[in-house]
């Protein structure tokens, strides 16, 4: 999977708590896509999307559906078969984000929840003079705690807080600093002398001294560098939450480490580890956190790696089922025993006119003009404004600058290739576009080689169904090997690998494989030459199992009277000791609750619609759903 560099904080931004958060609410627009922001990050069922080119969520629904009438459907990007023969039934996705919950899997196979909100007893280690002072809750009085809250949360019409230290020694000053910053993140002091008197002033850290290295605090040889967390999060993507610790604890967001980013549509859990934060900063956070829990911390020698996790655990909502129960044992049955095509989601080819797979294709070719101009020009389609104006600026005037000027957000994709264009001349394209993050230019290539293998898998189920015959391939190791007749006899299905193309990768022999050749062909590019004169786009190629058997399969079907209601019991709510949800067995709405694990960089929306026997992109969800709610 290939993951974003994380994002950094913006200079002079304040640390408050986030205050905008999307309400759990019935969506006009469910999305089987992620709601990532632009050219986010990817993980088991969410894809990185190119800044700029995605729908944010901020259009109505009307605006939406008339976006995706332009948008791409699963014929479009090779989904065409299905594994199993029961007849289909339709559904709706996150029609509310907590219709999808995501629970990590960590590396020893365990189901990641947050049920511990506790601090671990070696976090109460400090400087050892410091144990015989008070308390630190002890050394602010109520009121002063007023004060520094309505602060932290610039609820205060002052810009800080003065504190007077009556009892005026080192000790004392020391244990009010300790106390400010611990129990009020976000807040950063200093000490003052006035008229003789002398006071502590809290205020808000902004600017260059939020992404300052954070001061040296006393710790323990014995404690591990590392504290890890258990991270839950609602409607909030990985580096979103991430942006947000960083700030209130004043650190650079790549000081955390993880596995793997989730949906931000969603409630997802993941473990993150942190290099020298304790715990007890950590659970401070929850004081002031909206739509973040942190818990289940503990210390340990290393980070988390990118990739090292055994996959998610995957709890889905599809309300306002059509299938009778019989329909859904039968889809389900299928599902835990035979699986599904491990295609390449929706979420993997955004959601405009202009598909990341066709920029790809003219990066893959050396065509860069046409790069340009896929990114830039105007398109058909609902856009915010402001792109609109850009596009046609640059359609107008082909000047870099005065296109520049009509985006009010120079981050997107668009104003970054622009900003490279006015910096190093249309002439010099290559350099220009090296301007756009290298994970968001590396998607777009991806994006092609995903379309690719997609369209060579659904021939291979066409051609061949779902056995093992002479010509596939099949892993040994990390080599692939090609079966004989003999051996396709004693192989499964569930064995079958097939390539993305690439240098580094052999092919089927059978007349499927000699179609990957014909493909790139008439795509204008040589399968035998797909190194690149930029290293970064050379395509080594890679190998990607063709069906994939969900384990962990469970599902029951609910009934509901009230659409706004939750229907999932999450790890907060069972922390707060609210009650499961009550299903009405009368109710005159169906749902389908399932669960299944997978293994990492598969999809979950491809589960579902092997379920549903239903086109999973958002322009027939929309559709689907403008029927649902009108």
């Amino acid at each position: 999977m290939d993951e974003s560099e994380p994002v950094p904080v913006q200079l002079g931004e304040k640390r408050s708590c986030p205050e905008d958060e999307e309400e759990d609410t019935p969506s006009k627009k469910p999305k089987f896509e992620s709601d990532h922001k632009n050219g986010g990050p990817p993980h088991q069922d969410e894809e990185e999307e190119p800044e700029g080119e995605t729908n944010d969520g901020e259009e109505d629904g009307e605006t939406f559906a008339d976006m995706m009438k332009h948008g791409l459907t699963e014929l479009d990007v090779g989904i065409l078969k299905y594994v199993s023969d029961h007849e289909g039934f339709s559904g709706i996705l996150k029609e509310r984000y907590s219709d999808f919950v995501v629970n990590e899997i960590n590396k020893e196979g365990k189901i990641l929840h947050l049920d511990d909100l506790s601090i671990p007893a070696e976090a109460a280690e400090e400087i050892p003079e410091a144990q015989s002072q008070p308390e630190e809750s002890d050394v602010l009085t109520e009121e002063q705690k007023k004060q520094l809250g309505e602060l932290q949360h610039f609820k205060n019409k002052e810009d800080n807080v003065s504190i007077e230290v009556m009892d005026d020694t080192k000790e004392k000053r020391t244990l009010v600093h300790k106390a400010i910053k611990t129990q009020f993140a976000g807040l950063e002091t200093k000490t003052e002398e006035k008229e003789g008197r002398k006071f502590i002033v809290a205020y808000h850290a902004a600017g260059k001294k939020a992404l300052a290295a954070p001061r040296k605090h006393f710790w323990p040889k014995n404690r591990g560098s590392f504290c890890h967390f258990v991270l839950y999060k609602e409607n909030k993507d990985t580096m979103d939450a991430i942006n947000v610790l960083s700030k209130f604890l004043r650190l650079r967001p790549n000081m955390f480490s993880y596995m793997g980013t989730k949906d931000k549509r969603a409630i997802t859990v993941q473990e993150i580890a942190v290099l020298k934060i304790t715990a007890e900063r950590l659970a401070h956070l929850n004081k002031c956190l909206i739509n973040l829990k942190l818990g289940n911390f503990c210390y340990k020698n290393h980070p988390l790696k990118l990739g090292e996790l055994q996959g998610n655990h995957f709890t889905v909502i599809i309300r306002n089922i059509s299938g009778t129960d019989e329909q859904v044992a039968q889809a389900m049955t299928s599902l835990r025993q035979t699986g599904f095509i491990n295609y390449y989601g929706m979420q993997r080819f955004g959601t405009t006119a202009v598909p990341t797979q066709q920029v790809g294709r003219a990066i893959l070719k050396d065509n860069w003009k046409e790069v340009v101009d896929l990114i830039l020009k105007p398109r058909p389609g609902a856009e915010k404004e402001f792109l609109v104006r850009c596009r046609e600026e640059w359609a107008k005037t082909q000047d870099p600058e005065a296109a520049l000027k009509k985006l009010p957000n120079k981050r997107c994709v668009e104003g970054q290739l622009l900003r490279g264009l006015s910096m190093y001349g249309k002439k010099n394209i290559v350099t220009a576009f090296g301007l756009i993050p290298r994970n968001n230019r590396l998607m777009y290539i991806h994006s092609y080689q995903s379309v690719v293998w997609n369209t060579m898998v659904s021939r291979r189920i066409e051609a061949f169904g779902l056995k093992a015959v002479e010509g596939d391939l099949v892993l040994k190791g990390t080599t692939a090997h090609v079966l004989s007749a003999e051996e396709a006899e004693s192989c499964s299905i569930h064995d079958i690998v097939m390539p993305l193309p690439g240098f580094d990768v052999i092919y089927p022999s059978h007349h499927v494989g000699k179609g990957y050749r014909e493909l790139l062909s008439a795509d204008g590019l040589d399968i035998d030459n797909m190194r690149h004169k930029v290293k970064d786009y050379s395509l080594a190629g890679a190998y990607r199992r063709i069906i994939i058997r969900p384990s962990d399969v469970s599902w029951e079907v609910i009934k509901y009277d009230d659409p706004r209601i939750s229907l999932v019991h999450s790890d907060f709510e069972k922390l707060e000791n609210k009650p499961a949800p009550v299903f009405n067995k009368e109710g005159k709405y169906r749902a389908l609750r399932m669960e299944f694990s997978l293994p990492p960089s598969t999809y979950a929306t491809m589960a579902i619609r092997e379920v549903l026997k239903l086109d999973t992109s958002i322009k027939k969800q929309t559709q689907l759903n403008t029927t649902w709610f009108n």
